[in-house]
């Protein structure tokens, strides 16, 4: 794109926000050869992995670029993320190269490295980090990067919080730290023999020594690099090299590594372009973090793929978005989770004005009610399509502007082409149209497999080589996907489970409703019960236990499937990208019937 004349001066990122930005394509080129020969100098090999925990800043675009061009593996690490995840992420990556900034949101990223080092010596994880890269609060032309300490936000009102975060200083059991279960030490028969430094575990860190490994200013790095651009040429990678290292934020269990390779993202990319009759002319709005499969894959990817600019937001703020992302920047396309369609919904219903420039949101990472895809058409003026995916397939399903409304955001989508989808039932016999099964599927898009666990790789796959994604669904006579739970989500009462997700659309459709989840609470006699979390919409009466059963009963739900306890809280837990956190709500639930049961004793 660099080289194109016909993009001369053309945009290639654009960051909205604290800190409007823009680089052009031969500008991000530049910067992301210099990061690639600092990571020359730094002795980075082809296939090892490049660890950064960066917001969505234009540096973490060049960083990214940086890495895959010279053959390694990009390995980021959500923002939000504290230092019992990172020293995991680490340790499992092997990475001996990070990038982190020195503040983001409260926090001192840098600084924590002390922490990681204790958590590693802690829990017996063997680190190979031998150079740190910070990214300080003020860029080069002494302009405050989004988000930092420097940064006009700080200095004044807190930010609005990104989707996800539970809070914006260090992670708290309801968010970061709730959404990774302690992982074993992997097995260290390959990795380097560099470990935590002697005196890393006891060190404290300060602003003038921030962390307990060699350390360089990001900026002063790149400014001394010198650029070989006959070096960078020789370690282009190919398409069966793996280009990415994410680990799987999940809600319960052992982060996975998952690996993926630049033909696989490639492909996912160009069969998308190709279902949404996606063109150069769209700019590719990139909310979701960089760090998540979400926003690299489905925003910076893509818009590499389209050749195009890419918008990106380092905080959340839905006014920001609309104003800048949407207004000064013209981004027409956007895929991401629930939360942020629901604050840009909320904020037009408020009287910002809606998107003229968005002609495309693709709603991903968590289940969308339907209610709020169907009211989003109609208050952003624009098509919302309904889609399925995972880190390890990439999409398997995904809608299309011109498909019936009811399907196009009533569903989550139909299989790409190339994809093969089916509904099986508990014997791995496949379901006719309209019964619930386990959803399983097979893609030209799969993953390389979870770094060094083939046992886990293995299990995932059935017999026949197709993935079994873990969720339930319905596959309708006109071929599109319907996503009803996760089987570990499944309410068994009695025998006879609970169609949570129905209930909840239901539930969030009433006008006392903002957010909604139904769990499973324990239960002596029938094994489990349903308990609905509410989020009371603003302004509107709180919806009371007779009021939430009335409705149901009005709506024909047989009363065997309405929730048999309403508890109301301020907001729903997610993870870092979106996804509510069920089992917080289960462990929630089950503590408050203890106690009543001791209470009652």
């Amino acid at each position: 794109m660099a080289d194109d004349p016909l993009r001369a001066g053309a945009a290639a990122v654009i960051e909205v926000g604290e800190r409007p930005l823009s680089l052009d394509w031969a500008e991000l080129r530049a910067e992301a050869d210099r990061v690639s020969a600092v990571l020359l100098e730094l002795g980075v090999e082809p296939g090892e992995s490049v660890a950064y925990q960066l917001p969505n800043w234009v540096e973490c675009v060049a960083v990214t670029l940086g890495v895959l061009q010279i053959g390694a593996v990009v390995a980021p690490v959500m923002p939000v993320f504290g230092a019992r995840e990172v020293a995991m992420v680490l340790s499992r990556s092997r990475a001996r190269v990070v990038v982190v900034p020195r503040s983001f949101r409260g926090r001192h990223h840098a600084e924590e490295f002390a922490a990681v080092a204790r958590e590693a010596e802690a829990r017996a994880l063997p680190l190979c980090v031998e150079h740190v890269l910070i990214v300080a609060d003020l860029d080069p032309s002494a302009r405050p990067r989004a988000g930092t300490d420097a940064a006009p936000s700080r200095r004044g009102a807190r930010p609005a919080p990104a989707p996800g975060d539970a809070a914006p200083a260090a992670p708290t059991p309801a968010s970061a730290d709730a959404a990774l279960a302690p992982a074993p030490a992997p097995s260290t028969d390959d990795a380097p023999a560099a470990s935590v430094p002697a005196d890393a575990a006891s060190a404290s860190a300060s602003a003038s020594d921030p962390t307990p490994w060699p350390h360089r200013d990001f900026d002063d790095a790149l400014a001394s690099a010198a650029v070989d651009e006959r070096a960078l040429r020789r370690r282009r990678p190919a398409a069966g090299d793996v280009a990415q290292l994410l680990f799987t934020s999940g809600t319960t269990g052992e982060p996975k590594g998952v690996q993926h390779t630049h033909g696989t993202l490639a492909l996912a990319t160009a069969m998308e372009v190709q279902h949404l009759a996606l063109a150069p002319d769209d700019r590719v709005f990139i909310p979701s973090p960089l760090a998540h499969q979400t926003g690299f894959l489905y925003g910076l990817v893509l818009s590499w793929r389209l050749g195009t600019t890419a918008v990106v937001q380092p905080e959340w703020n839905a006014a920001v978005a609309l104003d800048q992302a949407f207004g000064a920047a013209r981004a027409s396309f956007v895929q991401a989770a629930t939360p942020f369609l629901m604050d840009l919904v909320d904020a037009v219903e408020s009287g910002a004005p809606a998107p003229a420039s968005l002609r495309i949101f693709v709603a991903t990472g968590a289940a969308v009610p339907r209610e709020l895809a169907g009211r989003a058409t109609r208050v952003l003026d624009t098509a919302v399509c309904g889609a399925f995916g995972t880190t390890e397939t990439c999409l398997g399903t995904l809608a299309a502007p011109d498909d019936p409304p009811a399907s196009a955001w009533g569903s989550d989508g139909r299989a790409l082409p190339g994809i093969r989808i089916r509904i099986v039932d508990d014997e791995g016999a496949e379901l006719a149209a309209g019964r619930e099964g386990h959803y399983e599927l097979h893609s030209p898009t799969m993953f390389a497999g979870y770094l060094d666990r083939p046992d886990l790789t293995a299990e995932v796959f059935t017999a026949d080589g197709w993935y079994r994604t873990g969720d339930l669904a319905v596959l309708d006579e006109h071929g599109y996907l319907h996503i009803t739970g996760r089987v570990k989500d499944v309410v068994n009462r009695g025998g006879e489970k609970v169609p949570v997700v129905e209930i909840e659309n239901l539930l969030f459709a009433h006008p006392s409703v903002k957010d909604v989840a139904i769990v499973a609470m324990p239960d002596p006699r029938l094994g489990e019960r349903a308990c609905a979390f509410v989020v009371a919409a603003p302004g509107a009466p709180r919806l009371d236990f007779s009021a939430m059963q009335g409705y149901l009963a009005e709506a024909g739900v047989s009363k065997y499937y309405w929730p048999e306890r309403l508890e109301s809280i301020e907001v729903l837990p997610r993870n870092p990208v979106g996804k509510i956190q069920k089992n917080v709500l289960r462990e929630r639930i089950a503590a408050l019937l203890a106690a009543e049961q001791e209470k009652r004793s």
